[in-house]
């Protein structure tokens, strides 16, 4: 399965250049001009599983840290403040890391 399975190569494409520049990315504008906002629960768990790159269920920060690679190869890298602030946004239990369902929620709410 890959990311354009679920989302539309156009929307990613979008999503990336919109947020091209280091420290531009927000997370909740790019989940919404990629169409993952828009994604049913599982959709979204199918996404955090791709991005999950050593599959241990989480999303590290040095996983976190390509995030954008993810969806398109020749995207930037996340900027540490931007790397964290994301963790902050999502990480409920305060473990440092990403987990599915904080995922899910981070992406629906």
């Amino acid at each position: 399965m890959s990311l354009t399975s679920i989302l539309s190569a156009e929307d990613i494409e979008n999503a990336v250049k919109d947020c091209q520049d280091p420290d531009s990315f927000c997370y909740k504008r790019f989940f919404r001009l990629c169409g993952l906002s828009s994604k049913t629960p599982r959709e979204v768990q199918n996404v955090f599983q791709m991005l999950d790159e050593d599959n241990s269920g989480y999303i590290e920060e040095s996983e976190l840290k390509f995030f954008l690679q993810r969806f398109a190869p020749g995207a930037r890298t996340l900027t540490e403040a931007e790397t964290k602030s994301f963790i902050s946004a999502a990480d409920d239990d305060s473990d440092g890391r990403i987990g599915a369902q904080e995922f899910q929620t981070m992406v629906l709410s």
